[in-house]
C-alpha cells in the first residue's frame, strides 16, 4: 500500500479518535470542576472558611495532577485507548458516592478518587497527537485540549440541577454521563501498535530523568500559569462573583463561564497559531496579555477621600461586574492559546517521548491548579481582599516573563548578521 493510500485510510480513523477523545476529556473536565459549583452549597451547609473551601475544590485537582506522569508513561507503553477507557470506568463509583457524603472529610477523600478524571489529559494528548502528521499535531492537540471547556459546561449544567433538585443530584447525573461517555469512547476509538513506545527505555525513575532538562522545567513553569491558573480560577470564580458582586449562583456561574468557555474551546486556535507562527512567539505574547489582565484585575474595590478647598470628596475605584467579566474573558482567551503553545513546544522538542514529557508538564500545571485555590482562600482569610487572588497570579506571571526573556528572547539577535531581515532591508541588500 502506498503512503498516500495509507494516509487516506488512516485519516477517517484519526478524526474519529480525535472526536471521541475530545468528548471524553470534556466530560472528565466537567466532573473535575464539579466542586466549583456544588462546593458553594456544601460550604454553606458545613460552615467552611475560605481556606477550607479552597482545599475542598482543589482535592480532585491534586490526584489528577499526581497521576499524570504515570498515566503518560503507561500511554506510551500500552496505548491511549485502553488507559483512557479504564480511567473513565474507575471514576464512575466515586462520583456517584459523592451524593451520600455528609462530613467534610468524606468530600475530601472522595474528591481524591474523582480527581482521576483530571489525568485523562496526559493520556489523550499523546494518544491523539500520534494519529496526525507533525505539521498538524499542534492543531490536533489544541482540539483535544478544547475539552477544557468542560469547566464551562459544568457551570451551565450544575447550577440548573442544584436549583431544580439540590446539589446531591449533580454527582448522580455526572456518574451516568461518565458511564455513557466511556461506552461511546470505546466504540469510536482505535489502537495502533505503531504508536506504542518500547519498554526498553527504562522504568518510572528513568523516565523522570527528563526533569533534569531545563527546558522541561521551563515548560512546567509556563504551564503552571496557563493551565494551573485556568483551573484555579475556574474553581474560584463562581464563589468570587457571589461574594464580590452579590449575584445568584446561576447568574454567577453564567458569568464565570465567560472565562471558562473561551479558555477551553479556543485552545484549538492556539494550536493552529502555534503550528503557523511557532510555540515561542505565541507563548511570549500570551504571557504579556496575562500580565496586563492580572494587573487590572488585582486592583481591589477602593473608596478614598480627598480633602479639597470645597471640603472632603470621596471617590470610588474598582471594576464593575461587566468590565471584570470582559477582562476575565480576555484572560481566558490568552490562557487557551498558551495551553496549546506550551504543548507545541513539547511535540517539537520531544517527538518520541510526548507521553512522558506531557505527563510531567501536566503534573506541574495540575499542581498549580491544586495549590492556587488553597492560596486564594488563605489570602482571602488573611487580608479580606478578594482580588488578592489576582495579585498572586500577577507575581507568578512575572516569574515566567523573566524566565522566558533570559532563556529565549535575550538570545534572539535583533541587529546583526543573524537577525531576520525586514523586507526593505532585504531589498536594499539585493
Amino acid at each position: 500500500m502506498s503512503s498516500a493510500s495509507a494516509s487516506a485510510t488512516k485519516s477517517p480513523k484519526a478524526l474519529s479518535v480525535l472526536i471521541v477523545s475530545t468528548l471524553a476529556f470534556t466530560v472528565c473536565f466537567m466532573v473535575w470542576m464539579m466542586f466549583g459549583v456544588i462546593g458553594i452549597p456544601i460550604k454553606k451547609a458545613l460552615n467552611l472558611s475560605a481556606t477550607q473551601f479552597g482545599l475542598l475544590t482543589a482535592m480532585p485537582v491534586l490526584t489528577g495532577s499526581l497521576v499524570r506522569v504515570p498515566l503518560g508513561i503507561w500511554t506510551d507503553r500500552f496505548g491511549g485507548r485502553v488507559v483512557l477507557f479504564t480511567i473513565l470506568l474507575l471514576c464512575v463509583p466515586p462520583i456517584y458516592l459523592m451524593s451520600y457524603a455528609t462530613e467534610y472529610w468524606h468530600f475530601l477523600v472522595l474528591g481524591l478518587f474523582v480527581g482521576l478524571a483530571g489525568g485523562v489529559f496526559s493520556v489523550g494528548t499523546p494518544y491523539v497527537a500520534r494519529w496526525f502528521p507533525k505539521n498538524k499535531q499542534g492543531f490536533a492537540m489544541g482540539v483535544f485540549g478544547a475539552g477544557n471547556s468542560g469547566a464551562a459546561v459544568n457551570k451551565f449544567v450544575a447550577p440548573a440541577i442544584v436549583v431544580a433538585a439540590g446539589w446531591t443530584m449533580v454527582p448522580k447525573v455526572y456518574a451516568a454521563i461518565m458511564l455513557g461517555t466511556a461506552i461511546i469512547f470505546w466504540l469510536g476509538s482505535a489502537h495502533d501498535p505503531a504508536h506504542v513506545v518500547p519498554a526498553s527505555k527504562g522504568g518510572f525513575m528513568a523516565q523522570m530523568q527528563a526533569l533534569k532538562d531545563p527546558r522541561v522545567l521551563k515548560y512546567c513553569q509556563y504551564y503552571s500559569i496557563v493551565f494551573g491558573g485556568y483551573v484555579g480560577l475556574a474553581l474560584w470564580m463562581v464563589q468570587y462573583y457571589v461574594g464580590e458582586y452579590g449575584l445568584d449562583i446561576r447568574v454567577a456561574a453564567l458569568l464565570a463561564a465567560c472565562f471558562s468557555l473561551p479558555g477551553g474551546v479556543l485552545r484549538a486556535i492556539g494550536g493552529w497559531l502555534s503550528d503557523k507562527h511557532g510555540a515561542h512567539t505565541v507563548t511570549w505574547w500570551v504571557l504579556w496579555v496575562c500580565w496586563i489582565c492580572t494587573f487590572v484585575l488585582s486592583y481591589p474595590q477602593t473608596d478614598f477621600t480627598i480633602l479639597t478647598t470645597k471640603g472632603a470628596q470621596t471617590f470610588h475605584i474598582g471594576l464593575n461586574v461587566y468590565t471584570f467579566t470582559a477582562v476575565m474573558g480576555l484572560l481566558g482567551v490568552a490562557m487557551a492559546f498558551g495551553k496549546a503553545s506550551v504543548f507545541k513546544y513539547i511535540s517539537n522538542d520531544y517527538p518520541q517521548n510526548i507521553g512522558t514529557i506531557s505527563g510531567i508538564v501536566g503534573l506541574a500545571g495540575g499542581m498549580g491548579g491544586f495549590l492556587l485555590p488553597i492560596m486564594f482562600g488563605y489570602l482571602l482569610d488573611l487580608t479580606g481582599i478578594r482580588s488578592s487572588a489576582f495579585m498572586l497570579l500577577y507575581g507568578v506571571v512575572w516569574v515566567s516573563l523573566i524566565w522566558m526573556y533570559w532563556t529565549e528572547v535575550r538570545k534572539t539577535e535583533v541587529i546583526g548578521e543573524n537577525a531576520p531581515l525586514a523586507p526593505f532591508s532585504r531589498a536594499f541588500k539585493n
